[in-house]
């Protein structure tokens, strides 16, 4: 019987597909094999029965790779498992950023006891108005199973996307919608689009790829969406450039980027 530990909360719909010869265990010291999710593993002990970790998304860099290869411990990941919720994810961003769905929300919460709300609310209610993201253009940089997922719904939503990936498979570009546009320059998608989003692995060449220098060729008012890693964003760079409203807004899921607006 091999013995399986829980790092994250996994959903039973997942664990339940584990046949006779898997139990779930509370003690990771005994696992043969650990499931993860978003829990960093590079500060943890590894047992010495460890067999495999298996990483629920796509990312690994929160698994210690070269200790597991010393150890011989696989690693697994689920690319594309679950590109549509991170797509939905990024969708609700763009709405949120174009329309500044917060702000008017913090605004209704800041004046609840105003007694004359209703006239005030017609005062202060353009500040809230945005705009439509139909026509506007929205970079994608990344076109694997998530970043794919994001340019057809945007394209269908109307708006006109650029996409970026040098590395793209002929798998991935047939599942792009014929409205997309491949861009072969990074720096296009920089100069050109009103809307950014990330969707790359963390390597060497992308840690820190939005930075002061990436963001100076951007349009005035940009909104930046990173779903993907925190590290791909310079976040004094953001928070200056958020300071100086070079960048309109930042939309991202990690609760410690400290350059949130």
């Amino acid at each position: 019987m091999k013995k399986i530990y829980c790092l994250n909360a996994i959903s039973s719909k997942g664990t339940a597909l584990l046949n006779e010869e898997y139990e779930l265990t509370e003690n990771m010291k005994e696992a043969s094999g650990v499931l993860v999710r978003s829990a960093s593993m590079h500060e943890m002990e590894l047992p010495d029965d460890l067999l495999a970790v298996a990483r629920a998304g796509a990312g690994v860099n929160n698994i210690p790779l070269d200790a597991c290869a010393d150890k011989g411990i696989v690693v697994f990941n689920t690319p594309g498992a679950n590109a549509n919720g991170v797509k939905e994810l990024v969708i609700a961003g763009l709405m949120l950023a174009s329309r500044d769905v917060v702000g008017g929300i913090n605004w209704v919460k800041d004046n609840k006891e105003d007694e004359n709300i209703a006239k005030s609310v017609e005062k202060a209610k353009k500040a809230f108005a945005g705009c439509e993201i139909k026509g506007k253009k929205l970079g994608v940089i990344g076109l694997g199973a998530i970043g794919a997922e994001v340019a057809n719904a945007a394209a269908s939503l109307g708006m006109e996307v650029y996409g970026y990936d040098p590395f793209i498979s002929v798998n991935a570009a047939w599942m792009l919608s014929r409205n997309v546009r491949h861009i072969t320059s990074v720096e296009t998608i920089y100069r050109e689009c009103d809307y950014i989003t990330i969707h790359v692995p963390l390597l060497d060449s992308t840690r820190g790829m939005i930075k002061s220098e990436s963001i100076a060729q951007m349009k005035n008012g940009v909104v930046i969406l990173n779903f993907a890693r925190d590290v791909l964003v310079n976040e004094e760079d953001m928070a200056e450039a958020l300071k100086a409203k070079k960048v309109k807004c930042y939309v991202t899921d990690f609760p410690n980027t400290k350059s949130v607006n």
